[in-house]
């Protein structure tokens, strides 16, 4: 028989693109409202690994990924992705999104996006909602699995992860000390 444990808590994260760069401004601030405070924003990325959203979003796709300052339970990714999904909806225009916002989390072994869309390696979480395993970190560094979505098994947005999973590590030691657990 196992033992329940409780997970780690996790650092939870959204990669948000749009054709419009002030749309990945309002985007972050409405994240922010909603998630609470955002310790780390990318640069300025190009989104142009697929032409999927031309129809809806147009081209030219800018991308910036964001995490969030607060750990947090790993079972409120459900909530997390139902909140982005509205943020997008106020957003859109005409019955097109301007925005896209991909939450996830970053936990010491993976990476987790959430996702309304099923699919024999995703579970589903509730709510609709399913994780895609999306990256595993092993031999110090998150290497791809056969259905990682190709920018995210690039070695840009990798090792931009890897500096995410550094202050989460930083953030995890921090919660477990005595101090904090007394708080």
């Amino acid at each position: 028989m196992s033992t329940v444990q409780l997970p780690d808590p996790v650092k939870v994260i959204a990669s948000i693109f749009s054709s419009e760069e002030n749309m990945l401004t309002v985007a972050i601030k409405k994240l922010s409202d909603e998630l609470g405070e955002i310790d780390y924003v990318s640069e300025l990325l190009p989104f142009d690994y697929t032409d999927y959203y031309r129809d809806e979003m147009g081209t030219k796709l800018l991308r910036r990924f964001v995490s969030f300052d607060r750990l947090r339970d790993p079972g409120a990714l459900p909530h997390v992705k139902v909140c982005t999904n509205r943020i997008e909806a106020d957003l859109a225009r005409e019955g097109k999104r301007r925005v896209n916002i991909d939450p996830g989390y970053i936990s010491e072994a993976h990476l987790i996006l959430a996702t309304g869309k099923k699919y024999t390696h995703r579970p589903y979480i509730g709510d609709g909602i399913y994780a895609d395993v999306t990256l595993i970190y092993r031999d110090r560094a998150f290497q791809p699995l056969e259905w990682t979505y190709p920018d995210y098994a690039g070695d840009v947005i990798i090792d931009m992860l890897i500096r995410m999973r550094k202050r989460y590590i930083m953030q995890l030691a921090e919660s477990r000390t005595p101090e904090r657990r007394r708080q």
